[in-house]
C-alpha cells in the first residue's frame, strides 16, 4: 500500500511539472519548440553573399538562426533580377517554411509568393510588409539607417571643416529608399553640426561594379568633397578605395568598413543579421509576426556606427553621441528620406 501511495503522488507530481511547463509557453497546447528539419531560405538581391555586409551578414543570421533552431538553412544567389522567380520557385520546392527576400528590390516578387502560399512565412529586409504583400504572413524588416546616417554625417562635416572646407560626398547604388534614408540623415545632420556644408549626392546606378562607384566618387571630388559616404554595398569598395588615393576620408555602409583602406573614417552599420535572425527564429517557434514592421535603430541596437579612426578628437566623438542621445529620447528625428 505504501508503494502504491508514492508512486501516485509521483504521477500527480509529473503531472503538475508539465502543467507548469505548458503555463510557462503562454497556457497553450502548442509546442513553441522548434520543430526538427525546419526549413528557411534567404533570396540574395543582385549582389550576392558576397558583398561586404548587406547579404553577407543576412546569411550570418540565417546560419546562425538555424543552428539555433537544429533546422536547414537554403540560401540562394540571384545574379540578376531574373532570378528571383526561379530562387523563390527553388525555396517553396526545398520545403521552406520561411523565406526571407534579402531587399527592396525583391518586394514585386515577394508579393506574388506571399499571396500564392498563405501557409508560408516571408519577410523582407529594408521593406514594409505592406509593399510584399500585405498579409499575416508577412513581415517587414526595417531599418532606421537615417539615424546611423546622422551620427557619421556629424564626424563628415567636423572632417571636412578641419581640412578646410565645407564639401562631403554620398555616393549612392540605386536611387531606392533605403538607399536614400542613409543619405537624408547624412545630410541633415551635417548641415546641422556645421551650418552650410555642402552635400554632393550621385549614384551609380549599380551595387556590383567598383569602377563606377570610383568614377563617382572621383567626380564628387573633383567639386570639392574631402568626405565619401559610400552607400552602394560592393560597388561602393571603389568610392572608398579612390577617396583613400586622394588623400580623402571615406565612410563605409551596413558593415564595419574600417578595414577597407587606411582611410576610413567610420562606418554606418545596419545589423542586418540581426532582422533575419529574428525572423527565422519567430517563425520556427510558431511567433513570427506576420502583418507588420520589426523596426530596427539606435534604440535597440539595430543601426549604428562602427570603428573611428584613430585621432579623430574626443569632443567630435562627443558630440556624435550627444545626437545618438537626442535621437534616442525623441528630441531629433532625421528624416528618412531625400528632400526634393
Amino acid at each position: 500500500m505504501k508503494v502504491s501511495r508514492w508512486i501516485a503522488l509521483a504521477c500527480v507530481a509529473a503531472l503538475a511539472a508539465s502543467v507548469a511547463a505548458t503555463a510557462a509557453f503562454g497556457g497553450s497546447s502548442r509546442t513553441t519548440a522548434p520543430k526538427a528539419g525546419f526549413v528557411a531560405a534567404l533570396v540574395s538581391d543582385v549582389a550576392g553573399f558576397n558583398d561586404n555586409g548587406f547579404n553577407k551578414n543576412q546569411l550570418v543570421g540565417l546560419n546562425r538562426a538555424a543552428k539555433k533552431i537544429g533546422g536547414k538553412a537554403v540560401p540562394l544567389v540571384s545574379h540578376s533580377a531574373s532570378d528571383y522567380t526561379p530562387n523563390f520557385n527553388s525555396a517553396i520546392r526545398d520545403g521552406a517554411k520561411v523565406v526571407i527576400a534579402a531587399g527592396f528590390l525583391l518586394a514585386p516578387t515577394m508579393k506574388t509568393y506571399s499571396k500564392k502560399f498563405p501557409n508560408v512565412d516571408f519577410a523582407i529586409t529594408d521593406d514594409s510588409y505592406k509593399d510584399a504583400g500585405g498579409g499575416k504572413n508577412v513581415e517587414g524588416l526595417t531599418y532606421a539607417t537615417q539615424e546611423g546616417g546622422c551620427l557619421v554625417g556629424v564626424l563628415a562635416a567636423k572632417e571636412a571643416q578641419k581640412m578646410g572646407g565645407n564639401t562631403i560626398g554620398a555616393v549612392g547604388g540605386i536611387k531606392i529608399p533605403p538607399v536614400d534614408s542613409y543619405i537624408a540623415g547624412y545630410k541633415y545632420c551635417a548641415d546641422k553640426v556645421v551650418p552650410g556644408t555642402k552635400v554632393i549626392v550621385q549614384y551609380s546606378n549599380d551595387f556590383n561594379a567598383q569602377d563606377k562607384c570610383a568614377t563617382v566618387a572621383q567626380n564628387e571630388m573633383g567639386s570639392g568633397a574631402t568626405v565619401i559616404f559610400q552607400v552602394a554595398g560592393g560597388c561602393g569598395i571603389g568610392a572608398l578605395k579612390a577617396a583613400a588615393s586622394a588623400g580623402n576620408w571615406g565612410i563605409g555602409v551596413d558593415a564595419d568598413e574600417f578595414s577597407v583602406t587606411n582611410k576610413i573614417l567610420t562606418s554606418a552599420i545596419k545589423k542586418t543579421d540581426v532582422g533575419v535572425y529574428d525572423a527565422v527564429t519567430q517563425a520556427a517557434s510558431g511567433k513570427f509576426h506576420g502583418g507588420s514592421d520589426l523596426l530596427l535603430n539606435l534604440k535597440n541596437n539595430g543601426v549604428g556606427v562602427g570603428r573611428i579612426a584613430k585621432g579623430v578628437p574626443a569632443s567630435w566623438i562627443k558630440l556624435m553621441n550627444s545626437y545618438r542621445s537626442k535621437i534616442i529620447a525623441g528630441k531629433l528625428k532625421p528624416p528618412a528620406a531625400l528632400g526634393k
